[in-house]
């Protein structure tokens, strides 16, 4: 191989491991926890009773066990895919905010209106606030298919929200669906993206 192509090559992985280390974390994070078995799933599920008798880590590991290979496998898919849509838009630094936020958003959604909600694991939630943030973000900077991702990701809500989990996907991934969380996924990642458009918006103007 050309020793120029090789260099350029290795620079060009470089900067997407730069950018998108977080992506590269949470899919290896997830893979761990799955290899583990069902004693990771216990340990790190969300419970609403048992966090509020202070197992505060199942805040942010509901979000990477999953119910098994099968609910895996497609969270990883579309996660290496929307890291792949978004590696421009966002750095590691937005990355990291995108994630924090729709977790935040999705543990407090829980707790406060959706007692009634006994577990949740899954990263589809927090998938929901990238493509969410990542629509608004593009669209900031009139990027079309930043209006295609969120009508697509609207439409998706509705449903979910006023027929239930789209068709066949409770049997895909072995378990319930708990649809809420794709909504508080989303706000998180939309308040995210509208605040640092507001910022970088003022710091232009400056």
């Amino acid at each position: 191989m050309n020793k120029g192509l090789f260099a350029e090559l290795k620079d060009v992985a470089h900067w997407r491991l730069r950018r998108g280390w977080p992506v590269v974390a949470l899919a290896l994070a997830s893979l761990i926890l799955e290899l583990t078995g069902d004693d990771a799933r216990q340990w790190g599920r969300y419970d609403g009773a048992l966090i509020m008798q202070g197992e505060y880590w199942r805040l942010v590991t509901a979000h990477v066990v999953h119910l098994g290979w099968g609910h895996l496998w497609p969270n990883l898919t579309a996660l290496l895919l929307i890291g792949a849509l978004f590696e421009d838009l966002f750095d590691a630094g937005m990355w990291l905010l995108v994630a924090a936020a729709a977790a935040g958003s999705i543990d407090l959604g829980l707790l406060l209106l959706d007692p009634d909600v006994n577990w949740y694991v899954g990263l589809s939630g927090v998938l929901h606030g990238f493509v969410a943030a990542g629509a608004l973000t593009a669209w900031l900077r009139g990027q079309s298919i930043g209006w295609l991702l969120a009508i697509g990701l609207a439409a998706k809500l509705v449903w979910e929200q006023t027929v239930g989990p789209v068709p066949f996907t409770a049997a895909a991934v072995g378990g319930p669906v708990v649809v809420a969380s794709h909504l508080y996924g989303t706000a998180g990642g939309v308040m995210v993206a509208a605040a640092v458009g507001v910022v970088r918006a003022r710091r232009a103007r400056i």
